[in-house]
Protein backbone atom coordinates (compact mmCIF):
# COMPACT_ATOMS: atom_id res chain seq x y z
CA UNK A 1 0.00 0.00 0.00
CA UNK A 2 1.27 3.21 -0.62
CA UNK A 3 0.18 6.42 0.67
CA UNK A 4 0.38 10.47 0.34
CA UNK A 5 -0.37 10.73 3.76
CA UNK A 6 2.92 12.78 3.78
CA UNK A 7 2.04 15.02 1.05
CA UNK A 8 -1.59 16.27 2.08
CA UNK A 9 0.28 16.97 5.86
CA UNK A 10 2.67 19.57 3.86
CA UNK A 11 0.02 21.01 1.58
CA UNK A 12 -2.21 21.59 4.45
CA UNK A 13 0.45 22.78 6.82
CA UNK A 14 0.30 20.35 9.54
CA UNK A 15 2.42 18.07 11.51
CA UNK A 16 1.77 14.68 12.27
CA UNK A 17 1.02 15.54 15.81
CA UNK A 18 -1.44 18.21 14.96
CA UNK A 19 -3.03 15.59 12.20
CA UNK A 20 -3.00 12.47 14.91
CA UNK A 21 -4.70 15.19 17.20
CA UNK A 22 -7.60 15.67 14.20
CA UNK A 23 -8.32 12.41 13.75
CA UNK A 24 -7.93 10.90 17.31
CA UNK A 25 -5.16 8.47 16.90
CA UNK A 26 -1.83 8.35 18.02
CA UNK A 27 1.44 10.31 16.39
CA UNK A 28 2.97 7.08 16.20
CA UNK A 29 0.14 5.33 14.30
CA UNK A 30 0.93 8.53 11.36
CA UNK A 31 4.08 7.96 11.75
CA UNK A 32 3.98 4.04 11.26
CA UNK A 33 1.26 4.83 7.87
CA UNK A 34 3.73 7.51 6.63
CA UNK A 35 6.94 5.06 6.79
CA UNK A 36 4.20 2.18 5.07
CA UNK A 37 4.87 0.05 8.51
CA UNK A 38 1.19 -0.02 9.49
CA UNK A 39 -2.36 -0.68 7.08
CA UNK A 40 -4.21 1.70 8.64
CA UNK A 41 -7.92 -0.42 9.61
CA UNK A 42 -10.84 0.59 7.85
CA UNK A 43 -11.89 3.19 10.36
CA UNK A 44 -8.13 5.15 11.14
CA UNK A 45 -8.19 5.62 7.49
CA UNK A 46 -12.13 6.93 7.33
CA UNK A 47 -10.87 9.43 10.26
CA UNK A 48 -7.56 10.59 7.93
CA UNK A 49 -9.37 11.34 5.00
CA UNK A 50 -12.17 13.43 7.07
CA UNK A 51 -9.57 15.59 7.99
CA UNK A 52 -8.22 16.49 4.90
CA UNK A 53 -11.67 15.57 2.83
CA UNK A 54 -10.11 13.51 0.41
CA UNK A 55 -11.60 9.89 -0.50
CA UNK A 56 -9.98 7.36 1.16
CA UNK A 57 -8.69 5.85 -2.19
CA UNK A 58 -6.97 8.85 -2.83
CA UNK A 59 -5.18 8.82 0.11
CA UNK A 60 -4.33 4.88 0.54
CA UNK A 61 -3.57 3.40 -2.97
CA UNK A 62 -3.09 -0.18 -3.64
CA UNK A 63 -1.57 -2.02 -5.97
CA UNK A 64 -3.21 -4.83 -8.40
CA UNK A 65 -1.00 -7.43 -6.73
CA UNK A 66 -2.27 -6.31 -3.26
CA UNK A 67 -5.89 -6.23 -3.95
CA UNK A 68 -6.16 -10.24 -5.68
Amino acid sequence: MKTRLKELRARHGINQTELAKRANISRQTVSLIEREEFMPSLLIAMKISRVFGEPIEEIFQFDEEELR
